[in-house]
């Protein structure tokens, strides 16, 4: 079907997996960073200020992930038609039309954006988010550069740099977080980030500049061509409404959560983290790896349903275990990583929270995938007004799941709004019927092969036994059932090359 492979010997299902690798690495180095945090300063408002500014830094993360989906398509095509160093110069420039803001901004009105943030809370969490915003925007930013750079060198049919650069930038800044996090406190985490940021654009950078050298590219070819500034703007402000409107959903919550008590808006991050995590690897992994075969070989309605649900099933798979287990031993879990502040009632707490949370994860896997065939198809004219749709329909979700069930509430207003979402996607690209049948299909099979699995075990032993049996007989059940769709998935992606 597609003319060219992804990365020479490796199809997509192998760079998938390199990705996939990269965003383990970088993500399990995330999480060791939160286990820092939980056991250094505890579950305080001090914590709930760390939160609140390193929602805005998601913000902006995601917009460098949906920048890089909606470049891939056009320096894929620039690639084939000899204009990919102009190309990546043009959107280079127009970046900074978003980069320099968000420093000023940063900079300049961090006290007051941290009141907003944490709900006007107490002071020291309104103290610690404004210390450590500069520092997070400035890793963002980094981050930005960091994916064009990648989308580059994924035209180019090269994964395994950028991949290495993020891997290599998360233990860097893992290192330095713990050599300065006694001395800092805090604050080094955004320190450490922003090295990890560095380390990113550099490598795929440098790589660029060396292949460039090497193909005798002539300084001329870097100058923006094609697009005027003014069309690059309206491309990437089209690219990232709906992903602002995908973290802005989650930033509504953030002070909502505040009101529960403090450390919920702790709790609601490690939450939103972990689950989004399984999401990464593996949704979201295959998405952008596929996006440069799908431009070349061409997509209809058929064909984008069949990829979004094939894509999705391996993250359904996951996430279901990650929600038996949670349900079942959350809190012995989280007690055991996070610390005696999260001892009792908060492990328990965090854990049930988790298992709500994969109801999300399982929408967002969906929304992973089909996001970037909106930019394959060039469809991606009616985004912002899905994205301000979204945002006037959760905030009164948020409002009532709060008021109605706390931060389990607020979860399943998460979910419900990422459904609206999805639902928006698919019927851009024409594929709404077969694709949610699909999904439907996967989310029902995984939920009845977790029940036998996890259930018997919850019955019969303790807490932590039951959730590795669970997990056992979940595989187990997984080998000997082969679900149909999973094996056709499972075709699809390693044919897909």
């Amino acid at each position: 079907m597609v003319k060219r492979t992804v990365s020479p010997g490796l199809g997509s299902l192998g760079s998938g997996a390199v990705t996939a690798v990269a965003l383990a690495v970088q993500t399990g180095l995330a999480a060791v960073v939160g286990v820092i945090i939980a056991r250094d300063f505890g579950r305080t408002a001090e914590t709930d200020g760390f939160f609140a500014a390193y929602g805005v830094f998601i913000v902006v993360v995601l917009a460098a992930t949906a920048i890089r989906l909606a470049v891939l398509p056009p320096l894929a095509r620039a690639r084939d038609d000899g204009r990919l160093g102009s190309e990546v110069a043009g959107y280079s420039t127009t970046l900074a039309v978003i980069a320099v803001p968000l420093l000023l901004l940063a900079v300049f009105g961090a006290q007051p954006l941290s009141n907003l943030l944490t709900g006007n809370g107490p002071i020291d969490a309104r103290r610690v988010a404004a210390d450590t915003l500069p520092w997070m925007i400035l890793a963002a930013v980094l981050q930005l550069y960091s994916g064009l750079a990648a989308s580059a060198l994924a035209a180019l049919d090269d994964y395994v740099v950028a991949s290495a650069s993020y891997a290599i930038g998360s233990i860097a800044g893992l290192v330095y977080i713990f050599a300065r996090v006694h001395v800092d406190g805090i604050a080094a985490v955004p320190y450490g980030m922003a090295l990890n940021g560095a380390i990113a654009v550099a490598v795929p950078t440098v790589a660029l500049a060396l292949r460039a050298r090497r193909e005798a590219m002539p300084l001329r070819s870097l100058a923006p061509s094609g697009l005027t500034f003014v069309a690059r703007v309206r491309e990437i402000a089209r690219s990232l409404a709906l992903p602002f409107a995908i973290q802005g959903v989650y930033l509504i919550c953030l002070p909502l959560a505040s009101r529960v008590g403090v450390g919920a808006t702790t709790s609601f991050g490690y939450a939103y983290l972990l689950t989004s995590a399984i999401v990464a690897v593996t949704a979201s992994s295959l998405g952008l790896v596929t996006s440069v075969p799908l431009t070349r070989a061409g997509l209809d309605p058929a064909g984008a349903a069949r990829h979004i649900v094939a894509s999705s099933w391996i993250a359904v798979m996951l996430i279901g275990a990650a929600a038996g287990v949670f349900g079942i031993a959350g809190g012995r879990i989280v007690r055991v990583l996070l610390g005696s502040s999260y001892g009792a009632s908060v492990g328990s707490e965090l854990g049930r929270l988790v298992m709500v949370m994969s109801i999300w994860a399982v929408v967002t896997a969906g929304v992973s995938v089909a996001f970037p065939l909106v930019f394959v198809t060039s469809a991606g004219r009616r985004l912002p007004r899905l994205a301000v749709a979204v945002l006037a329909v959760h905030v009164p979700l948020a409002f009532a799941g709060r008021a109605i069930w706390g931060l389990e509430g607020l979860a399943l207003a998460l979910a419900a709004t990422t459904t609206i979402i999805l639902l928006g996607l698919l019927a851009t690209l024409h594929a709404a019927a077969v694709t949610m049948r699909g999904l439907g299909v996967a989310a029902g099979t995984t939920s009845m092969l977790a029940a036998v699995a996890f259930v018997p075990a919850w019955l019969l032993l303790p807490p932590v036994g039951a959730a590795v049996v669970g997990v056992l007989a979940y595989l187990a059940l997984v080998a000997v059932v082969r679900p149909p769709g999973l094996r056709a998935a499972w075709r699809y992606l390693t044919t897909l090359s």
